[in-house]
């Protein structure tokens, strides 16, 4: 039974879906103005392990993600660059789904370029001028009038006794204290060049407005056009919350009347060794600065698989602490999960046949199918499992079982069987179907060049004459090969890093 925190009344709430058939879920795209910081892509992770958690629990979900290719910060942005708006934009939204792609987002089953929703957006704010939610004001810009609209404010919790009204505002972002009347179709001005569409409203008559959308329209009308009246999730980070989530209830439930969304789901935010992460400070990162910190990992997923486990081990609804020290300590856990896999392909080479028939000491022949306790083990782990990410996606307690799991991999993989090997298979292929960290390429027939393999017996007959100084001298030129040397309980071998 999947558990839900629900930001619009503040309780865990036990997930109902409007239709069984499909579960309709929306998140906020990129403005695709510049490369996603990495305070983007703990959202969009997040985003991403609740998706495949619904979609594991059994879900059919669709999922909707809008790109805002139009707003304040595009046309200044491109003005800059002197580009024009359209390829702009289109250049940053392919680095976008670019990056997402390496750290093993599935990308939304739809994604919408606010640019190609003009008309919907004008027909919505046609359907809120004729319903008296909106009014043109003297500026030439259409604005929502938030007064009458009686839940205003519902979701962001605010009280509006004891805050400062401003009268109207045109800035696509702004605190809660200017709560104010919010535009929805932008007059043209002079630093908006080439920018704007010429679109007709209807008040008293028809008159045609030389202008642009505004932000908060934008959301609204791509669940409109491509979800209809109700979705069931919407998902962002906790700062949308006021005014963006805000203003599209106001916005879509004004044009339906009809609840927009039942639930909300917020992440929460990322701080930077403790510190919110900004340029003033130094600490601003995006994917590409941790790659250029870490090139040497880049050519394998290493690198995206740690970084992707730097936001798994936090809640969503808490504040994550990033830095390079504990992205550091993630390559060792991902190294941790690949040696597992590896020593799996391994024990699979020592199981005889299908009927895995092992010789006991006694000299009788014994089949061994999978044994009792075994079985009860993997269904205490599958279901221990699911119950923490049916708990409002508990992914810390999740990723503490998957670690648990490895542990008990360990232990048992000198005496599986083959019936047991492909279950301990198949149990990593499911805790990955939420945590998509673990790479399954089977490197274990890769041959190993004779040089290579000739110093590992080198340095392997070192350390039986004890000489440790040779022994490292030759493991290092091994490293500087590209292989690393692996020791465990069944002798030495060589691998490609």
């Amino acid at each position: 039974m999947l558990q839900i925190y629900n930001t619009l009344t503040r309780e865990k709430e036990r997930f109902k879906p409007l239709r069984q058939e499909i579960v309709k879920l929306y998140f906020c795209g990129p403005t695709v103005y510049n490369y996603a910081h990495i305070g983007n892509l703990r959202a969009y992770i997040s985003a991403d392990l609740v998706i495949k958690t619904m979609k594991f629990l059994g879900y059919k979900v669709s999922v909707l993600m809008n790109i805002t290719d139009i707003d304040d910060k595009t046309i200044r942005e491109s003005q800059k660059a002197w580009e024009n708006l359209k390829d702009f934009t289109e250049k940053f939204t392919k680095i976008f789904l670019e990056d997402i792609e390496k750290i093993w987002i599935t990308k939304a089953d739809k994604i919408v370029p606010i640019s190609t929703l003009i008309d919907e957006m004008v027909y919505m704010t046609n359907i809120l001028l004729k319903k008296w939610y909106a009014y043109i004001w003297e500026d030439g810009s259409v604005y929502y009038d938030i007064s009458k609209f009686n839940d205003y404010g519902k979701l962001a919790h605010l009280d509006f006794k004891w805050m400062k009204k401003s009268v109207r505002i045109d800035n696509d972002e702004y605190e809660k204290e200017d709560a104010s009347d919010f535009v929805l179709w932008k007059a043209w001005k002079k630093e908006d060049g080439e920018n704007y569409w010429e679109k007709e409203f209807v008040v008293d008559k028809t008159i045609t407005i030389k202008g642009r959308p505004g932000w908060h329209i934008e959301c609204s009308a791509c669940n409109l056009t491509h979800f209809w009246p109700e979705i069931d999730i919407h998902m962002w980070w906790v700062d949308l919350i006021f005014p963006h989530h805000q203003n599209e209830i106001a916005q879509s439930e004004a044009v339906t009347w009809k609840k927009f969304s039942k639930y909300w789901i917020h992440s929460w935010h990322l701080m930077v060794d403790g510190k919110k992460m900004s340029k003033s400070l130094g600490n601003f990162y995006t994917l590409r600065d941790i790659e250029k910190k870490y090139e040497w990992k880049v050519s394998n997923s290493d690198l995206y698989r740690s970084f992707r486990l730097s936001f798994i081990n936090w809640k969503y609804k808490d504040n994550i602490d990033f830095s390079f020290k504990k992205l550091e300590q993630n390559f060792n856990s991902i190294e941790r999960i690949d040696e597992t896999i590896k020593k799996l392909y391994l024990a699979r080479k020592s199981i005889v046949s299908e009927k895995d028939i092992t010789i006991q000491k006694s000299g009788e022949l014994k089949v061994k199918w999978v044994r009792r306790d075994f079985r009860d083990s993997m269904q205490v782990f599958v279901t221990d499992y699911i119950e923490k990410l049916e708990d409002d996606f508990d992914f810390v307690e999740a990723l503490a079982i998957f670690y648990n799991f490895i542990t008990f991999v360990n232990k048992e993989l000198k005496n599986i069987s083959l019936e047991e090997y492909n279950a301990i298979l198949d149990m990593f292929k499911t805790f990955n179907e939420v945590l998509g960290i673990i790479d399954f390429t089977d490197n274990t027939n890769e041959i190993i060049p004779d040089d290579v393999q000739k110093k590992l017996e080198d340095r392997n007959q070192a350390k039986k004459d004890k000489d440790f100084a040779l022994a490292d001298k030759i493991r290092n030129e091994i490293d500087t090969l590209g292989y690393k040397i692996v020791d465990d309980k069944s002798g030495s071998r060589v691998e490609r890093e």
